[in-house]
This record gives structure tokens, sequence and C-alpha cells, in this order.
């Protein structure tokens, strides 16, 4: 078997784009080729992520028709435990890669690009200079707070979707920590796992905590903050993570510490940077 595979990487995150040599997963919906690459593709997914030709942190994607001719990429997104609903960091790879090899045709400036994943439909723009992309930007599915305040072991803890969903913690972030974090990561997921049922109120297959998001804010400025990750089977985002910032949006816009308009500096534990805003009701 001869698999081809080009990998990109979003703020340090690394993301493994399935180029060819496997079939792709089937299916009429995104969900439903998730639920088929579970079935019959896991093997790949193992291959791909796991050593040698992985590591611990891997992240990859295949790539899919998507759910109608709105949209121009669709997308089934792995790790190192399965298959997540949404991958911000993934996205902005993907869009990247498919400009970079003209899967979709680009010119200079702005260049929209609609892609399907598991949780929703995204809006991207990416912006192109002198043949190349500089950046990309998108448009989250609806964010929203599920619960807060929740006592869970001896941490208070809130759960937000941002596209999957994620428990947020206040907690110091800095390298030194980081084991520390991963299994704090895994202790307070397995608990919430344990007490409460995480299900999406429109769609039952976005279900379960996904993530911890560790976060401290950063200088003076409380719309400044730095985080970390902690996702499926203790892997660490690398990047400040996308889906994850939408949840701590969400989870800012419903205590009203961030204005609208306003941005948000994101860092990673690596000091890479996100910026976002909350747009919509």
């Amino acid at each position: 078997m001869e698999i081809r595979a080009v990998d990109y990487h979003t703020g340090g995150e690394p993301f493994r784009i399935v180029t060819g040599g496997v079939e792709t997963p089937r299916g009429t919906t995104i969900l439903d080729k998730r639920r088929d690459a579970l079935e019959r593709l896991d093997h790949i997914r193992r291959l791909l992520v796991y050593e040698p030709r992985g590591h611990a942190d891997m992240y990859g994607c295949f790539v899919v028709e998507p759910n109608d001719e709105g949209a121009d990429l669709g997308v089934v997104f792995f790790h190192n435990e399965g298959y997540s609903t949404a991958c911000g960091h993934g996205t902005i790879a993907l869009v990247t890669w498919a400009l970079d090899e003209g899967v979709i045709e680009r010119r200079e400036g702005e260049n929209r690009v609609v892609v399907d994943v598991p949780s929703g439909r995204l809006e991207t723009w990416a912006q192109v200079e002198s043949g190349r992309v500089r950046s990309v930007r998108f448009r989250n599915v609806p964010a929203f707070v599920w619960a807060e305040r929740l006592d869970i072991g001896d941490r208070r803890v809130d759960i937000v979707f941002g596209g999957a969903f994620y428990a947020s913690v206040e907690e110091r972030v800095e390298p030194r920590e980081l084991p520390r974090l991963i299994e704090l990561g895994r202790e307070l997921k397995r608990s919430i796992e344990t007490e409460h049922d995480v299900v999406h109120p429109l769609e039952p297959e976005l279900r379960d905590v996904y993530g911890v998001i560790f976060w401290q804010e950063e200088g003076e400025d409380p719309l400044t903050q730095r985080n970390v990750t902690v996702f499926a089977d203790g892997e660490v985002d690398r990047s400040p993570c996308g889906s994850g910032t939408s949840a701590r949006l969400a989870l800012l816009d419903r205590s009203r510490r961030l204005p609208r308009g306003a941005e948000l500096r994101h860092l990673s534990i690596v000091g890479s940077e996100f910026r976002a805003r909350v747009v919509g009701d």
C-alpha cells in the first residue's frame, strides 16, 4: 500500500492531509463520512497518526466531497483517538493546501472558500499575495455556553461548544507545566464524561467533551490570553486551537468581558497567535 499525504502546520500544530492511495470515506453528509471512516478506514488513521510515521500529537484529515454544491471542500478530521467534529487549525491548513495546490483556483487578494466539516458549514477567506496564501480566517458554526461553573473535582469548569465541546479551566499555562496539564486534562475529561451527558441540542452526534482548554490572562490586557488545549487521548494543541478559540469567545461574550467588535488575542503555549471576535447573535 502506498498512501500519499502532505504535511502542513498552523501555528505549530501539525496537519497531515491525505491526498491519495486510499479510498475516501463514503456517505451523503460529512457526519456519514465520519462514521464510515471510523468503521472502514481506521487502520489508515492509525497508520498515519501513530509512530513511526506519526507521533502523539499528530493530526490530519481525509479530503471528501462536500454535502452539496454550496461548498468547495469537505473534510473528515482525525487525531490520536479517533475523529473530531471540528478543527480550526485544520480548516486553515486545508484551505491553504487547496489554494497552494490548485485544487481550488486562487487569485490575488481575498479568496472565499466554503468548507463542510462534521459540525457544519464554514465560510473561509484566504488572503493571497504574490501567488501565496498569507493568511486565512473563517466564520465558525454557532458557539454557545452549555454549562457554567461546574464543580469537577477541585476545579471550577465551564463547558462550551465551539464546533466541539470543550471544558474551560483557568490555570497557569507554561511549558514546564505541560506534563501536569496533560494528566489534569485527562482526569477532568473522564470526570465530566462520568458525571454529565454533554450533547448538542440539535445534533445528537455532536456530543461529549473533546478537550480541556487551560487558559490564563496574559499581562495587563484581559483580552490577551494564553491557552493550551489538551484533547482526545492527552493530545496537546500547539496552536491556539481554532474551535477552542470560538469556545472562549462564547464565554467572554456571555460574561460581557469581550465587547462586540473587540478582538481576543489568543496565544498558544508555544507563542503562536489567533485573533478572533464575536459576530452574529
